[in-house]
């Protein structure tokens, strides 16, 4: 009866320092997940809108994704220290746009720096949103 309690014991204790050295695995990478899709829809709507165009982006190793230009876009996002809202500039006030109604959203979704994003912003017209983004390179696809 006693072998049975002590081989029952050392068992389970292979078992949690198995376990154990297990939940301690190293990670893959030393870098933070930065993989983002960006949107441009016509609509307000980001559930009924229609996309536009779409573009990837991967910052972390190296920049990369579908994006016409991967690094110009994740420096534009590291300079904004992740805050999305730091792309939108005041609209260039040498560039007239016409007043009329035709709504476009740009989304960004997926995870910066380890941190999940969801993001959108509606201008009222594609004009309203060059002249904001004012040349900008995350949203330059």
């Amino acid at each position: 009866m006693r072998h049975r309690i002590a081989a029952a014991s050392a068992a389970t204790l292979l078992c949690l320092v198995g376990a154990t050295g297990m939940a301690a695995a190293q990670p893959s990478s030393l870098y933070a997940p930065s993989a983002l899709v960006f949107t441009v829809a016509q609509g307000d709507d980001v559930a009924t809108s229609t996309v536009v165009r779409a573009s990837t982006l991967s910052c972390a190793p190296t920049a990369q994704g579908t994006h016409p230009d991967p690094q110009a876009a994740c420096a534009a996002l590291n300079s904004t220290g992740g805050a999305l809202d730091r792309l939108l500039a005041s609209p260039n006030p040498d560039r007239a746009c016409p007043m009329h109604y035709a709504p476009v959203t740009v989304t960004a979704d997926g995870v910066w720096k380890g941190s999940r994003v969801a993001w959108k912003h509606t201008f009222s017209n594609t004009c309203v949103m060059s002249a904001t983004l004012n040349g900008n390179a995350v949203f330059a696809f």
